[in-house]
């Protein structure tokens, strides 16, 4: 008999939440199985086995957040697996120590293989109910992530909705109209109460932790976009299967503004600047699950055109709700692009414990002096928070007049693309 302790999932994480099970009491399962899918603060992760044999336990419910080092499943002998040579008598397989099948993607904190991570396919597959009146006890049929999600954010029991997809899945319309006909007022009229848990929870603690440690300035400057928008136009008809998108632009002049002022690329460890020579550049992508973070590592060493392909790999990816910790955690500077929520001006919260952020709000024509003549122009307002622990003004102004610099005139700092 071996128990199966809930692995660190990645930088901080300290507890996981079971979404579902992906076997059951008297299963036998292999080395590297997935046997639960568990959602962090950063993401959702199928969690392998590291022995081989027959499920005896599951130690805990869909909805339970659970610890990491508690126990997660126990296995025991398989008597089958024995005969075969797989195992002493009364002994589980256990994981190797080093790398294995290099098809396997299943990588935690502890064990498991050298490849990269990567969402991998259920062993088991999951036949979907008949559309039919849910019945109590009844596992309900949900094929989507997003769809489980959405319930779990809004506190819908799947088992009590009524799937109108093929063969009575669940879609997320059925969700959302669980969610409009639960929505009723609780002791205040008009008042309903949302759980802070789970990403929200995590995004919320590291805003107040952010405000509470970091004393930050904000500056800010209007900058003419017109060359930046003709430039992209040029860029992308010349490629056309793959397009650049202004953040992406915006990103380069960024990681080209942080190579020489390099001070803004820090973080602050009690009594002392940490200035980091990698640029991970994180920016934020608005997604179903909320606000996350995607970190492009090692921004500097990318030409604009990787940099933008990394950039659209990683939204997709967030939008997706693929990305692991890994993805969303050690960035160095992050980048918000608000104005495509329609808004010229933001006071942006430092993404903790970087030491800046600098944000893009909508372009707009506006009337601009050019060369003594009043024009209409592409005009755009970046705004820059920092930690004015590790710099002073005339550092943060010189940053964030570069990078206006380079809006203003892109030909010379995408000459590398």
């Amino acid at each position: 008999m071996a128990d199966f302790l809930l692995p660190d999932l990645g930088e901080g994480l300290t507890e996981a939440e079971i979404i579902s099970w992906l076997v059951e009491v008297g299963d036998t399962i292999a080395v590297d199985q997935p046997v639960v899918e568990v959602e962090t603060a950063k993401a959702m992760v199928e969690v392998p086995s590291p022995f081989a044999g027959v499920v005896t336990a599951r130690h805990g419910e869909p909805g339970e957040t659970l610890a990491v080092g508690s126990v997660l499943l126990s296995v025991g002998e398989d008597a089958n697996l024995t005969a075969r040579g797989f195992s002493e008598p009364g002994v589980v397989v256990p994981a190797p120590a080093g790398p294995v099948d290099e098809g396997s993607g299943n990588v935690l904190i502890g064990y498991g293989t050298s490849a990269a991570p990567r969402r991998r396919r259920r062993s088991r597959a999951r036949q979907p109910q008949p559309a039919a009146a849910p019945v109590a006890g009844a596992k309900p049929a949900v094929i989507s992530p997003l769809v489980r999600r959405l319930a779990r954010d809004n506190g819908v029991d799947l088992a009590s909705v009524r799937g109108s997809g093929p063969g009575g899945v669940v879609r997320r319309c059925d969700v959302e109209q669980a969610v409009a006909a639960a929505t009723k007022p609780v002791e205040v009229a008009g008042e309903r109460r949302i759980p802070l848990k789970g990403l929200r929870k995590a995004v919320a603690d590291k805003l107040a932790t952010s405000r509470r440690e970091i004393p930050e300035a904000t500056v800010w400057v209007d900058v003419d976009a017109t060359e930046l928008m003709a430039a992209r136009a040029e860029l992308n008809a010349r490629r056309p299967d793959r397009p650049i998108s202004l953040l992406a632009l915006v990103a380069r002049f960024t990681v080209l503004g942080l190579r020489r002022f390099p001070e803004l690329n820090s973080r602050v460890d009690g009594d002392e600047i940490v200035v980091i020579d990698d640029v991970n550049l994180g920016f934020a992508a608005q997604t179903e699950r909320g606000l996350v973070v995607p970190v492009v590592r090692d921004a500097h060493r990318l030409t604009t055109g990787e940099l933008a392909a990394a950039i659209s790999a990683r939204t997709a990816a967030a939008r997706d709700g693929g990305l692991g910790p890994a993805e969303l955690t050690g960035g160095t500077f992050t980048l918000n692009n608000y104005g495509v929520f329609g808004v010229d001006g933001s006071a942006a919260i430092i993404n903790h414990p970087e030491a800046a952020i600098l944000g893009m709000g909508r372009i707009i024509d506006r009337p601009w002096a050019v060369d003594g003549q009043l024009a209409i122009r592409k005009i755009t307002e970046l705004t820059l928070a920092f930690d004015h622990r590790v710099c002073d003004g005339g550092t943060a102004g010189g940053f964030l007049r570069f990078v206006a610099d380079c809006v203003e005139s892109p030909v010379s700092a995408l000459a590398d693309l």
